[in-house]
């Protein structure tokens, strides 16, 4: 990728490799806990709440071309399940592997003269600034690919019901009786029937008060 403003050393996702050189075979091991930054996970799915604690685990190796970065991160996820659409919390691992390239080197470790010649590569590319990485495009990377798509509160998760909406873990015994469309439209029918013979019957007995009444 191309160069864009100068990292900040104070952000806690961007870290320094100075102390490596440029020594082939030099490790680092870091540990460091920084506040979830926005967004982090899968929108409007699951993810980690801004500012929420994320322990990091580190692994800087130097190589000829750059610095391979491997590291583990730790948080608690929250979302909805899927199936009952209950708040959900899930405990987040999520391993990622990423190589930082010097700026003037190549793929090969040999310096290039005029770094940047190759546009495509560049963009390609994550490189070291003034010896600073930003961890969080790898960190957002990693996050998503281990968070589920469609999690859910448990696996047998049985939902909600599709006629009332009612929550089926909460009552395993809820059910429906079943109507067969046809009888109740029979049943629908024989309704409107014994009304109609109601008011006959009614009209009926109305004329014979008025024949005794004579």
């Amino acid at each position: 990728m191309a160069l864009n403003a100068r990292l900040d050393h104070r952000n806690p996702l961007v870290f320094d490799t100075h102390e490596l050189g440029r020594r082939p075979g030099a490790l680092q091991r870091l540990t460091r806990t920084v506040d979830a930054p926005r967004d982090l996970g899968i929108q409007g799915v699951v993810g980690v709440p801004e500012g929420a604690p994320v322990e990091l685990e580190l692994r800087l190796e130097s190589v000829m071309e750059g610095v391979l970065v491997t590291g583990t991160a730790r948080a608690k996820a929250e979302g909805e399940c899927v199936r009952c659409l209950e708040p959900l919390e899930l405990e987040l691992e999520a391993d990622y592997q990423e190589m930082f390239s010097y700026p003037d080197a190549d793929d090969r470790g040999r310096v290039i003269a005029e770094p940047g010649d190759d546009a495509e590569d560049d963009e390609d590319r994550l490189l070291l600034e003034d010896g600073l990485f930003d961890l969080e495009p790898v960190l957002r990377d990693a996050v998503v690919l281990a968070l589920p798509m469609q999690p859910v509160c448990q696996e047998d998760c049985p939902g909600l019901c599709s006629e009332c909406g009612a929550r089926l873990a909460d009552d395993p015994d809820h059910h429906h009786d079943a109507v067969d469309i046809r009888w109740a439209a029979l049943q629908g029918l024989a309704g409107t029937m014994k009304d109609g013979e109601k008011d006959e019957m009614s009209g009926a007995d109305a004329g014979v008060d008025e024949k005794q009444e004579k």
